[in-house]
């Protein structure tokens, strides 16, 4: 009876040790689905503006979507590569956040403007130049015409987007996402109403169409600047950080570390796009179903893609917090549940993909095409074959969101060119081309690659978190 003492009270201290480990576990994915959302809808929302301009586009005429869908597809390079640099905005605003110290997180934010002014130049020079660019690409000289009318529009409101981007990560990383969400939501009508006027001409107003759905854009971006900026300024859960002041002070080893954080992450995701658009070249080798079905696959990965983004930016922020507070078990358990939450939600819709598959593929192209059957055939296979890529994607770009919380960039940037090149694009070449599996070796040749390049941070993450737990 004696040793039966200490038994029991190992046991309690058992019990009690899981059962604050279970607490801890379910207040983190609190807090993170609490993070994610509020970013999730006001990504969500950006997309819906997009959609809405091309709604008013398509009835001016077929030849002007497809114009549009072009010019999107120039301008969306181009803010690729600026979301790394203003990404690195999140940990080191969200470590500042933590540690109390505001300037810190304030100098962040006003570096962040920066970076969104100068990366703005390049890409509206970039964007003017757009129909040079888009007929050395081979695109049709009418399709390129109409395509710069829209960047015309479209340009000058390069600087704002990015300035409110910034300030958005910045919200993120002080916990206060939700007024971006408000901004965005509040401007999805308003866009909606400028680009009927502007394209059409209603009220008085000159019919400016292409160029006039791109002025509105212009126009709405310079609107939720001005309002980021009035929140980040006098809103009472902002106002102590004075995101104001010395706003013209520029702060080259801040630019540095925003560099040194963000450009390996721009890079990163050029890799993915690029990845995206060698395998969208390799399926033009084969035929135009064969494209038609890979871009309906590819076209449904980028609609699953938005929940771990996300995601993706809440870990960043999540773990950046437990940096600043030297909370080293906290560091690994924000990204393993953020990692979770995000794998376990897209697993969900990716079962919901696969039994809808064939209607999804309809919707997307519908039943009075030129062998319609075969290509929706084609396409629900690929939303099968690349259920792998959904989830895999998912657990690579919370990680990365994850590591990003850590400052750690540099080395995912290796893991993605090994991965995504050196794996994935060259067993799609084989599998497509060489061994005859067409598309399909085309998606079994992407998730094999994603696979790797997911486990490879999910791995590194775990060791840099141990090894900062235990230094703590």
């Amino acid at each position: 009876m004696k040793q039966a003492k200490p038994s029991r009270a190992a046991a309690s201290r058992q019990e009690l040790t899981r059962s604050a480990a279970g607490h801890r576990f379910a207040v983190d994915l609190s807090e993170t689905a609490k993070l994610a959302l509020p970013i999730l809808l006001t990504q969500a929302g950006q997309t819906a503006m997009m959609t809405t301009d091309l709604v008013f586009i398509g009835r001016i005429g077929a030849e002007a979507l497809a114009a549009a869908a072009l010019a999107s597809r120039l301008y969306l390079v181009s803010f690729t590569f600026s979301l790394g640099l203003l990404g690195a905005i999140v940990p080191l605003a969200a470590q500042a956040f933590t540690a109390n110290n505001l300037a810190l997180a304030r100098r962040a934010l006003r570096m962040g403007l920066w970076a969104a002014l100068m990366l703005s130049l390049p890409i509206i020079a970039f964007v003017l130049h757009g129909e040079q660019t888009l007929l050395a690409f081979g695109q049709a000289p009418d399709a390129a015409r109409l395509a710069q009318q829209y960047l015309f529009g479209l340009a000058w409101g390069v600087a704002p987007a990015l300035s409110f981007l910034a300030i958005r990560s910045f919200m993120c990383a002080v916990n206060r996402p939700q007024p971006a969400l408000w901004i965005t939501l509040a401007a999805i009508p308003v866009n909606a109403l400028l680009v009927y006027l502007l394209v059409y001409g209603k009220f008085g107003l000159p019919r400016l169409e292409l160029f006039g759905a791109g002025l509105a854009t212009t126009l709405v971006n310079c609107a939720t600047l001005l309002a980021g900026l009035c929140f980040a300024a006098m809103h009472r859960r902002f106002r102590d950080y004075h995101v104001l002041a010395h706003l013209w002070r520029f702060d080259w080893e801040l630019m540095r570390q925003l560099i040194v954080i963000g450009m390996p992450i721009s890079i990163a995701s050029l890799m993915g796009y690029g990845l995206l658009s060698a395998a969208t070249l390799l399926a033009g080798l084969m035929s135009t179903n064969v494209l038609a079905a890979h871009q309906i696959a590819v076209q449904v990965s980028t609609i699953l893609f938005m929940i771990p983004f996300g995601i993706s930016i809440a870990a960043a922020a999540r773990v950046g917090h437990a940096v600043g507070r030297n909370d080293g078990p906290g560091i690994q358990r924000a990204g393993l549940v953020a990692i979770l939450f995000g794998v376990v939600i897209t697993a969900m819709l990716t079962l919901a993909v696969i039994a809808t598959r064939f209607e999804i593929a309809e919707l997307f192209l519908g039943k009075s095409a030129v062998n319609a059957d075969a290509t929706i055939g084609l396409a629900a296979k690929l939303l099968l074959v690349g259920a792998g890529f959904f989830i895999t994607d998912a657990a690579q770009s919370i990680a990365a969101g994850s590591l990003g919380g850590l400052k750690d960039t540099r080395v995912p940037l290796l893991f993605a060119g090994i991965a995504y090149w050196l794996i994935g694009f060259s067993l799609s070449y084989v599998l497509s081309l060489k061994i005859g599996l067409g598309a399909i070796g085309i998606w079994i040749g992407l998730s094999i690659g994603k696979a790797v390049y997911a486990a490879l941070l999910v791995v590194r993450f775990q060791l840099l978190a141990i090894r900062l737990a235990r230094d703590t």
